[in-house]
Order: C-alpha cells, then structure tokens, then sequence
C-alpha cells in the first residue's frame, strides 16, 4: 500500500473534522524522519498553522492524535517544534516485507505507452579516440537512459558521430601529408588512436608554422588564417562539401578505422545504442532548413554571403548558420538532426547530454526551432554536466595531453586485479572467472566514482580512491553484494523460497527496522532520481544500503540466530538486500559479482 497517501488521505479528513475545513492536500509535506528523531515520516506541519490558527507543537499533538485513530499502520507519534514524527508499527513493516522480498524487479515500474524520450549521448569526433570527458558523457547518458526506463518511460538512446568539419579535414591531411599509407593494420594500432595521433600531428605542424610566419612580421590573426595548413584544410573541406571522389575516399576509409575503435571502446564500458545518426547526413537536412527559413524571412544573409538569425529579441547575440562558403556550422547540424529524431521517434523529449560548455549552444537552438515554428522546439532538454579534471588539471586534445578511456579502463582493471590478489580471497577461482571478477571490479570502480558526483558539478577524477575497497566506492558495494551471495549459498535451500503465509509474533529490531525502512525508500529514489535526472541519488543510496547492511550483518546473527523464524526472516532479508543492491547498480550499468 501507498501508507505516504493514505496518512495524507486520513490527515485531510482530521483537519475537516477537527477544524471544519478544506485543506489543499498538495499542502502538506510527508518526509523521511532523520536519523536522530524517533519516527518513519515526519509531516511538516508549519504550512498549516496561520491556517489553522494553531500553534505547531498543539497542531501537531491534534493531528497525531487523530491520525493514531484512524490510521492501523501507526504505532505512535511525537512533535518536535513544527514536525509531527509517525512511527509505523511491526506489522506495517512485515506486510511489506512478504510483499516485495523477492520481487527482482522491486522499484521498478510497467512500462506506459506513449512516445519515447530520445536521449543522445556519446557523440564522439572522428579525428580522436575517446577520452575521460567522453567517459562521463558515456556513463551519465547510459545510466540516465536505464533509469528513466526504470520509471515505465520508453527510452531510445541514439549517438550523433560528428564524423564532418574543418577537425576532420585537419587528420585526413596530416594523414596524407606524413602518413606513408600506413594503416591500423600495418602499425598494429587501434584505429581510433591511429587517425588521433594525426590530429594531433596536424596541430603541432600548424603551430610551428603560425610561429615561423609571426617571426616574419605577421599578426597572430593574420599567421592563424593565413598558414598553408590550415588554408589546405578548409580546401579540403569545399572538396569534401562538393563530393569530390577522393576526398570522400580518404574519408570513409580512415572514418571505418576510427568506428571499429569506437565499438571496442563502447563493448569495454558496456554502452549500447539504438540509433547511430552521423553528422554528415543531417548538415544537408540541416542546410536545407535553414534556407527555407532564409526564403521565409526568419533568417538573413550578410553582405558576405552568410547566413544569421537575429537573437537581439531575446538578448543575445546573432547566431551564424552558415558561412559565407556555404559551409554549415555546428547549428545547423544540429537543426537537422532534431527533425530528423521527430521524424524517426515522434519523441516526447529530446535529451542532450552535453558539457556545460553548450548552455548557450542549446538555448540557442531551440530558440531558432520555435522561430521555424517547429513543433518539437519546447522537447528540447539539454542534460548539462560539468567537466572531469585530473589532480595534474585540464585535459587538451590538441596537445595530447587527455587521458584516453581505453588506457584508463586498462589501468582501472589492472589496479583491481592487484588490490584483489593482495586481499588473497579468491583461490578457489577459476582463472576466467578471476578475469571476470579483475574487469567488473574495475569498471565498476571507474563507472561508480564517476555517477556518484551530481553531474551539474566539476569533479576531480582520482583512479587510486576509486578503487579503493572501504568508502563510498564501487568495489565496497560489490563487496557487501559478495558477502550476502556468501551467506546465501550456505543458507537452507527452503529459506530462499517466497514466504507463504506469515511471521508469528516477530519482533523486528531496530537494526533490521532501518535496513527495511531503506529498502521502503528504493522506488522513491528511482522516481527522484529520473525527475533531477541525476544518478548520484542512486549511487548514494546503494553505498549508504550496504553500510547499513554491514552494520546489521556485524551486529546480528544470521545462520545462528537461533530461533528457525529469525533465521528465516535474516537470510530473506539480506536476499532482499542484495536484490536491490544489484537492481540499483543495474540502473548504473555496473555488474555485481558473487565472490570477491
């Protein structure tokens, strides 16, 4: 039962019958009792006191009062200044208990009709592989995706490969440049870090020859545009715009490289989508919208040529959509991309994750989709987050100096298999399943440390914490997991079972009493989580259960408590825990494992 509901339900009858007088029940706050108060859920009770012309501690007494009347559930209640604090009784706890013990997908909600939310993450650039910031991306959008659809929403999680521009025509020219024809293949190289490293090239050979012209009296403005590199670049460019055979050639075959790279990096992270949308199909959709908005009068061309909308009546500055070359601009993509998703999805929203660095990118976009009188222009939600910093700083791709996912997630599962083997607990293991064990404790590690922050935040990534098997960290959590299969496997086969009937006058302790009360609030967490779009929540809440579990695990009992009904509750209840221990860290694309 719904016991929040049915308190409000009872306590807006008191107030009629008490005071003779309606009362918006939206009024009326029910929250989770803090620790250091006696009590399940506090009712706020300020609101209603200039209503009601009551003091908070009387109005509290009267409707605790009332509500231990008229509510079965309650076993007592106290008032705190301006809180009423209700305890619920045994029962209460116990019912809910048979209830929900075995259900695998306790929390979790049936799945609604309606139309989708498409959420778009990932979108990595062709001339690079992906990197710590892509991690968070990656992690954020995956996780957010399984939490929504946790909520009975449909998700599609679709990627948009920015796979056209002037960066990609930069790598496609060092390559041709300096590459000799060598391949992934011939170096023995994975592709994506292949084509990177001519990126990074290209900008080291471009830096060096702005220098040489600034030393032969020009401006850096004028060296930066006038630099036979970057001129041959933007060449490129045109050719590639204007389908010229070879530079298409050269594209699609170093683009194959950098996707083969790509999958293996996203197989690694556990990241799947349903749809991959590529830049250099939707710039064309793109293009052609925003020159039916210049024939509509929506936009207006410059004198050079190029194409701008006038934001100066929302108080920003112009937006160019195209340059005077007729060459398109990030917007423009991305105009053509949001019609071609209503178009596939018909969506109900239209996520981005997307650093906080594109606020005003996004508040610009939908802008310019309500000028086109686009229907999806109020769907547009960006899902901002903020930047992922070393202990050693900012990471910069043109300097090579970004932390490469493939080498992090390497080095996450190496440190895992090392602090594993100094633990000594895993010998009666297999050496695959070691493998195994070394891999879900390390990416776990990673994924946890990661979602734990509230995205909106900057957050400093420390390998060596995140790994760490006490605190607030993955391996922790796994570990608790561990320990309740270890108590699962030595427990009698019947007491795993659903319960048939009912306890007989058992009495609950307080420890047992708080690790229901946490398991209570699991969907609650679900729901909040989807509606701030914020996986710390879940991240928090698993750590903050296996604590309590361990507590509980260290100061009961559970095999030899004695009494068979005692036994039988402790093994059901640490089943349970474990449930949604696996269940919320499924929700953060994190795999638990038996045996640590």
């Amino acid at each position: 039962m719904d016991i929040k509901k049915a308190i409000k339900e009872k306590l807006h009858e008191a107030i009629e019958d008490i005071f003779d007088l309606k009362v918006d029940v939206s009024q009326i706050i029910i929250q989770k009792t803090k620790k250091e108060f006696s009590g399940d859920f506090t009712i706020v009770v300020f609101p209603l006191t200039k209503l009601l012309k009551k003091s908070p501690e009387e109005l509290g007494e009267l409707i605790g009062e009332a509500l231990l009347k008229s509510v079965k559930e309650i076993k007592s209640y106290n008032v705190i200044k301006g809180f009423l604090n209700i305890e619920l009784n045994n029962d209460f706890w116990l019912d809910f208990f048979i209830e929900q013990h075995s259900d695998v997908y306790y929390g979790y909600k049936e799945p609604k009709p309606g139309d989708p939310v498409v959420i778009e993450f990932s979108s990595p650039n062709t001339n690079k592989p992906l990197h710590l910031g892509h991690i968070r991306n990656n992690l954020l959008g995956d996780s957010i995706s399984r939490i929504i659809d946790a909520t009975g929403r449909s998700i599609k999680k679709v990627n948009l490969v920015n796979d056209r521009g002037i960066h990609i025509c930069k790598t496609m020219l060092a390559w041709q440049k300096w590459g000799k024809n060598k391949t992934p293949y011939s170096t023995e190289k994975k592709g994506d870090k292949f084509v990177g490293d001519f990126y990074i090239l290209f900008e080291k050979e471009y830096k060096k020859e702005v220098s040489e012209l600034i030393e032969k009296g020009q401006s850096k403005d004028e060296a930066t545009k006038n630099a036979t590199l970057i001129l041959e670049a933007k060449e490129m460019l045109k050719k590639w715009e204007s389908s010229d055979p070879e530079t298409i050639r050269t594209w699609e075959m170093m683009n194959d490289w950098v996707y083969r790279g790509f999958e293996k990096t996203y197989n690694k992270l556990g990241i799947s989508f349903d749809k991959t949308y590529y830049e250099s199909d939707t710039y064309l959709l793109g293009k052609k919208i925003v020159e039916q908005g210049l024939k509509d009068g929506v936009f207006y061309r410059d004198e050079n040529g190029s194409v701008w909308v006038d934001l100066s009546g929302e108080k920003l500055d112009n937006k160019l959509l195209l340059r005077s070359d007729g060459t398109s601009v990030y917007m423009t993509q991305d105009i053509g991309t949001a019609e071609l998703r209503y178009k596939d999805f018909n969506p109900s929203e239209l996520m981005y994750v997307v650093g906080n660095e594109q606020n005003y990118h996004f508040d610009v976009l939908k802008i310019v989709l309500k000028k086109l009188n686009k229907p999806y222009s109020k769907k547009i939600n960006h899902l901002s987050y903020g930047m992922v910093e070393l202990p050693e700083g900012k990471m910069k791709s043109r300097e090579g100096t970004v932390v490469d996912a493939d080498d992090l997630m390497q080095l996450m599962v190496k440190t895992a298999e090392e602090i594993t083997k100094e633990l000594g607990k895993i010998d009666e293991i297999t050496e695959d399943q070691k493998e195994d064990l070394y891999n879900k404790v390390g990416i776990g590690a990673l994924k946890y440390f990661i979602l734990k922050v509230d995205p909106k935040k900057n957050m400093l990534f420390n390998p060596k914490e995140s790994i760490d098997f006490n605190g607030n960290t993955a391996p922790f959590i796994l570990y608790t997991y561990a320990r309740i299969h270890s108590v699962l496997r030595k427990a009698p086969k019947d007491m795993l079972l659903p319960i048939k009937g009912k306890y007989d006058n058992l009495e609950i302790n307080s420890k047992e009493k708080e690790l229901l009360r946490m398991l209570f609030d699991y969907p609650e967490v679900i729901e909040e989580s989807a509606a701030e779009l914020n996986p710390a929540h879940i991240a928090n809440y698993t750590y903050e259960l296996a604590k309590e579990f361990n507590q509980f695990y260290h100061e009961n009992q559970i095999l030899n408590a004695g009494n068979k009904d005692i036994i039988d509750f402790r093994i059901r209840l640490a089943s349970f825990t474990g449930i949604v221990i696996r269940s919320a860290m499924n929700l953060l694309g994190i795999n638990v494992v038996d045996r640590m």
